[in-house]
């Protein structure tokens, strides 16, 4: 057994003293080199054009908090602006206008809070998600138009 494994190691090692198994060999390594050194320059490609893109899009995004300051220093600079701060500051009002200051406790006290209306819907058992996730998909497969929240 081991003489026959030895006998086709000798003669894969005798085969490349022939010219043309090694030409091949060597041709395969060349192949596989530049392959490797493709893929190499791909890689560094596609890591560049990520960081292009990354860059690009915190320029952009710069640029439009930039826009957005200069919107916000065009009204500061405007007659409205300063008429809203001379109100809401100094109490100030136009001719003929009746300045009403009222205290914020006696505002906050008819105030009516949001989260107090009652709720005339009737609430429904709340199903897991994969259990309503599961329902959806069978009624959408069956066509049935259910009504489901």
């Amino acid at each position: 057994m081991y003489e026959n494994a030895w006998g086709k190691a000798k003669g894969y090692l005798l085969s490349l003293r022939d010219v043309r198994n090694t030409g091949q060999l060597v041709f395969l390594a060349m192949i596989v080199l530049i392959s490797w050194s493709g893929v190499k320059a791909i890689q560094a490609n596609y890591e560049l054009q990520k960081q292009v893109s990354e860059v690009s899009k915190q320029n952009e995004l710069k640029r439009l908090e930039n826009s957005n300051m200069e919107l916000q220093n065009e009204y500061y600079k405007s007659s409205q602006y300063l008429e809203v701060t001379a109100r809401q500051n100094f109490g100030l009002a136009k001719p003929g206008e009746t300045v009403l200051l009222v205290p914020k406790e006696v505002a906050m006290a008819n105030t009516v809070d949001v989260g107090d209306e009652p709720k005339d819907e009737v609430t429904e058992k709340k199903q897991p998600f994969w259990q309503e996730n599961f329902e959806a998909w069978i009624d959408f497969l069956f066509h049935r138009n259910a009504n489901r929240s």
